[in-house]
């Protein structure tokens, strides 16, 4: 078994992860509104519908990593939801001076949080989670 430190290093990298994801759809819930509108406003097909469904992705998976319920399906279900996200409204290519340096920080950092989702996807929670728990017990 690994150290004390290097165990405690995916509940770290979870709660990271998952702080990024419960504020965004904290954001959605509350902002609801407004975030229909920037969406409408983008050209997102169904905006009612979509944005009722990023809360509920975003929410509900941050929570899933955060306990480590799940987690490797919640960090799929993440990497296939950011993929549409990221090229639907990061789309750096498309813009013009300093909003088309924003979009690709806002790109790269998609980018660079799926590859975070991906290593949690194949390596799993760690120790300090629900989902080992649970395989201990079994």
């Amino acid at each position: 078994m690994a150290n004390s430190s290097e165990s405690f290093t995916p509940l770290a990298g979870r709660i990271l992860m998952s702080v990024l994801f419960l504020i965004s759809g904290t954001f959605k819930v509350v902002g609801y509104s407004q975030i229909v509108g920037y969406a409408a406003a983008k050209g997102l097909p169904l905006p009612n519908i979509a944005i009722a469904c990023a809360m509920v992705i975003e929410l509900g998976c941050g929570l899933a990593i955060l306990a480590g319920f799940q987690a490797r399906i919640a960090a799929w279900i993440l990497i296939l939801y950011l993929i549409p996200v990221t090229f639907f409204f990061h789309n750096f290519w498309a813009a013009q001076g300093t909003e088309q340096q924003t979009q690709m920080v806002n790109f790269l950092k998609n980018a660079g949080i799926m590859g975070g989702l991906a290593i949690l996807a194949a390596n799993g929670p760690g120790p300090y989670s629900v989902d080992h728990s649970r395989a201990v017990k079994a």
